[in-house]
């Protein structure tokens, strides 16, 4: 008996193979097979003149989907199909989630198969696993395949329905989503209250103390019994202190006479208290929670922790990764434990197995936590894992033992001092006993937070005690304002306000970002101005599609239609046809939202215009002589547009730039500027015999006000020639460019060597000896497009045709296959590591025979008479209209 066995990735596919018995052969769907139309280019003739067509939902059928196969899984579709013909039976054995069950019931649908069919769930790829799975298949679970397909409709309907009208009124190529507009909303939230907060500033003093040779810091926290004013008890929306609290709020002058006062006098210890503090390890990952370490701890993206996951769960390193359970099976504890035992002892493990329970309702995606898989758990050295694949593993792997550890033992410290009528105090903590602080420290969102591991310690100390003041000095400090958020606080928040799934925040992130909506700042995601407009009309005209609330509620009725509490099609029929539906909503409010209102945004306590035009945002203020407009620097942000910002663009436009001096050799005027993509320095007007005068944007941290005649003429000099490399005989340079001043080693036809300055070099100063320094050292990250200039992540051998290299590198959209002048992608699912040659070289032919195909057919279209060019590019224009619609 033969059996065809169905997964999603060539990935999972041998992983898999290597567990069942002969017999069976597993191919790849390569993710979704079946999908609603992406583009007009898509939809079936038969519905293409339905006024719903461009949906790829009849709403007025029951909602009924239009699902067609996207022309590159077309191919896939017939080899499935070929494979099914020598089988005797089926097994579709795609994930365990909605997703997973979704693929399964359109497999099903499409390859229509005349063998007994089964479905196969598992959630880890274990040989115990897919052993136990064969025994215990099942059939489609139809109410899971309704609830992911009444989610689909309902992302369409909203992306599909509300993006059209944000293209009208504010820009081409905006969208909006059921989740990711709630997400944007937050973004601009936090950044209206960056702009209304008022900055409040105190002081106070701070002493360096020594006791037995031992050092240790006291803070003032009151005078005259009277407590002093610290940055909780400002109002962020004033900069004063809040009304009714009674402390002391010193300024500069009196906090330096403090000081003069209370230096050389006797300072006591009046009171010790010692409080025993017990922490409790956290539970193991959710999809949630690991993609909230992986970005603070390992700086990784929601989408790169993702992918990196999905490789390690279908290598078999790890279970299923998209899940909201904390719960860990039995095998999972005892192979915790076990490891507990080996590595730390006896002492360190918990009395008795720790059981985790999940607190969300929605927790259904999966039964288990994010584990390393296997009733063993492999050390991360045993895996023999590499780069971001180990990091990510080895944090899952301490996460887990760690949480059947036993906790850990602490005592804080609080020690009061006095001298004359000042109070101090000092703060220690002692760890007693580190317990599962051993394995796993968890990270912080505030990177100036002390991890919990680290002692602060204090010298023996007692009640009449009488330490040296070594140093007393004082402190300023300034209230900050709401931190943006980052992808963990962003990722953490959407699940506390229940809005969207875990599984789906990767993409929504990064959606955000590639429309155009946050930028990704030293891992802040900061809104832009369009973020901002967007943000305004919906919340106008469209409140409940950016409330938090309503968005959780649609999110608990999917989960309801999950299992039966709530019918998909009444739902459905409310939401979109309803008196208060989408549909009749936005067909009432177009003719009320005016396109120019809906493209300014108002900021408060700015009496210019921001407006958001074809080529980006832009300042408007009428003056004397009519309007005047400036473009936003791309790194100016929401919050920092100030009345002086404004002043300065603007200036620019109406008397001309600053002008810093004349150069010492041409006698040209050097002006400082400030453009799209921030402020630089100019040689000279621009004429007709001058068209583009040479410039040179501004080192960072450098202001246009701090810009003198000497360095500017250095940055308009760059690049600068350092020398040659000694080995090469190749020049090196030292220059500036768009991520920043770098050294290049420009090898000719071997390629461009490039590395990014370090904080301390100066990129006008820099020496050859310098430089050659830090060519020596490794190359990190994506320092180069030019893929001959950077390191192949792997080399694959030599292609058989021309006998050039066929190598993998890493691009900005993920690993790519390159081969002469062909790049071909990596599948999604796909790892760098299990890419061969062969397969190399298949992936490349598929896009060179692609790449023809395009070109044959652009060559045709071109020698059409001209009335069908023109309906082409009227289809051709609709088409990519359609493709910009976002979803969820």
């Amino acid at each position: 008996m033969s059996t065809l066995v169905i997964v999603e990735s060539p990935t999972k596919a041998r992983t898999i193979r290597n567990y069942l018995p002969s017999g069976y052969k597993v191919e790849a769907s390569m993710g979704h097979v079946r999908d609603l139309p992406q583009s007009a280019s898509e939809i079936p003739a038969a519905v293409k003149g339905e006024k719903w067509a461009q949906l790829g939902v009849n709403v007025d059928a029951d909602f009924e989907p239009v699902y067609v196969v996207p022309k590159d899984k077309k191919k896939i579709v017939t080899q499935l199909k070929d494979a099914l013909k020598d089988v005797d039976e089926l097994i579709l054995a795609t994930d365990e989630d909605r997703e997973g069950e979704s693929i399964s019931w359109h497999l099903y649908q499409l390859l229509k198969p005349k063998v007994p069919t089964k479905r196969m769930v598992f959630h880890e790829i274990t040989q115990d696993a897919i052993k136990k799975a064969l025994k215990n298949c099942r059939n489609i679970d139809e109410q899971l395949v309704r609830a992911q397909e009444t989610r689909r409709i309902l992302d369409r309907l909203v992306g599909y329905t509300l993006s059209p009208l944000l293209w009208k009124k504010i820009a081409w190529g905006l969208s909006a989503g059921r989740v990711q507009s709630v997400a944007v909303r937050l973004l601009v939230t936090k950044e209206r209250q960056r702009r209304a907060f008022h900055e409040g500033t105190y002081w106070d003093l701070k002493a360096s103390l020594e006791k037995d040779k031992t050092s240790f810091a006291a803070q003032l926290v009151a005078l005259g019994g009277t407590k002093i004013a610290n940055g909780g008890d400002f109002d962020a929306a004033t900069g004063q202190i809040v009304a009714g609290r009674n402390v002391l709020l010193l300024n500069e002058e009196q906090a330096v006479a403090l000081k003069e006062r209370l230096t050389g006098k006797t300072w006591n210890v009046t009171d010790i208290e010692e409080r025993p503090v017990t922490r409790k390890p956290a539970p193991p990952f959710t999809t949630s929670t690991l993609q909230q370490e992986s970005n603070r701890k390992l700086r990784l993206s929601a989408r790169d922790t993702m992918r990196i996951a999905q490789n390690l769960y279908e290598q078999g390193y790890i279970t299923y990764m998209r899940t909201d359970s904390v719960h860990l099976s039995d095998q999972a504890i005892a192979a915790a434990r076990s490891c507990v035992e080996k590595l730390y002892g006896q002492q360190y493990l918990s009395p008795q197995p720790r059981q985790y329970t999940t607190k969300s309702k929605g927790a259904q995606e999966a039964h288990e936590a994010i584990r390393p898989a296997g009733s063993t758990f492999r050390t991360p050295q045993e895996t023999g894992l590499g780069g971001r694949e180990l990091a990510v593993y080895d944090l899952i792997w301490k996460r887990t033992v760690a949480c059947q550890m036993a906790d850990s033992r602490q005592t804080q410290i609080s020690v009061q001092l006095q001298v004359e009528d000042a109070g101090f105090r000092s703060s220690g903590k002692r760890i007693e006993f580190p317990g599962y602080l051993r394995a796993y420290v968890e990270g912080s969102d505030d990177p100036e937070a002390a991890l919990e591991d680290q002692e602060v310690i204090l010298p023996s100390l007692k009640v009449g005690d009488r330490p040296n003041c070594t140093e007393l000095e004082a402190v300023g400090h300034e209230t900050q304002p709401p931190a943006r958020y980052t992808e963990a606080t962003l990722v953490k928040t959407l699940e506390s306000e229940g809005i969207g799934r875990p599984s789906t925040y990767a993409s929504i992130i990064g959606t955000i970002i590639d429309k155009g909506y946050a930028q990704l700042v030293n891992n802040a995601l900061i809104p832009t101005f369009t973020a901002f407009a967007v943000t305004d009309l919906l919340e106008k005209h469209f409140p409940d599609i950016v409330d938090p609330s309503f968005t959780s509620k649609m999110e608990q009725t999917l989960d309801d239609i999950a299992t039966g509490e709530a019918k998909w099609l009444p739902y459905l029929q409310q939401f979109y046809l309803g008196d208060k539906g989408l549909e009749t909503l936005v067909k009432e409010q177009e003719s009320q939202i005016d396109a120019t209102k809906a493209r300014t945004v108002e900021l408060e306590n700015l009496a210019a215009k921001v407006r958001i035009g074809k080529y980006g945002p832009y300042i408007e203020v009428e003056n004397g002589d009519g309007v005047v407009t400036a473009s936003i620097p791309k790194d100016l942000t929401p919050a920092d547009l100030d009345p002086k910002q404004v002043e300065v663009l603007l200036r620019q436009k109406t008397t001309g730039p600053d002008q810093v001096g004349r150069h010492p050799e041409t006698g040209e005027p050097i002006y400082v500027k400030i453009g799209a993509y921030g402020p630089y320095v100019q040689l000279g007007d621009k004429s007709e015999e001058n068209p583009k005068p040479k410039q040179a944007s501004l080192p960072k941290g450098i202001t246009p006000e701090n810009v003198t005649l000497e360095m500017a003429v250095g940055l308009l000099a760059l690049p600068r020639t350092l020398g040659t490399h000694p080995v090469t005989g190749s020049k090196i340079q030292a220059s500036l460019g768009r991520f920043g001043p770098y050294i290049v080693h420009d090898q000719g036809k071997e390629g461009k060597d490039y590395r990014s300055l370090k904080a301390a070099d100066n990129v006008l100063t820099i020496t050859l000896e310098r430089a050659l320094e830090l060519l020596s050292e490794p190359k990190k990250g994506r320092s180069s497009t030019n893929s001959k200039s950077k390191a192949a992540l792997r080399e694959l051998g030599i292609h058989p045709e021309d006998e050039e290299p066929v190598n993998i590198y890493d691009g900005p959209y993920g690993p790519y296959i390159k081969h002469g002048k062909t790049n071909a992608s990596i599948p999604e699912g796909e790892s760098v590591e299990n890419i061969t040659l062969a397969t190399a070289l298949e992936l490349l032919a598929a896009k060179a025979s692609t790449a023809k195909s395009t070109r044959k057919t652009t060559k045709s279209t071109t020698s059409k008479s001209k009335s069908t060019a023109s309906k082409s590019t009227a289809k051709s224009s609709t088409t990519a209209t359609k493709k910009k619609a976002a979803e969820g």
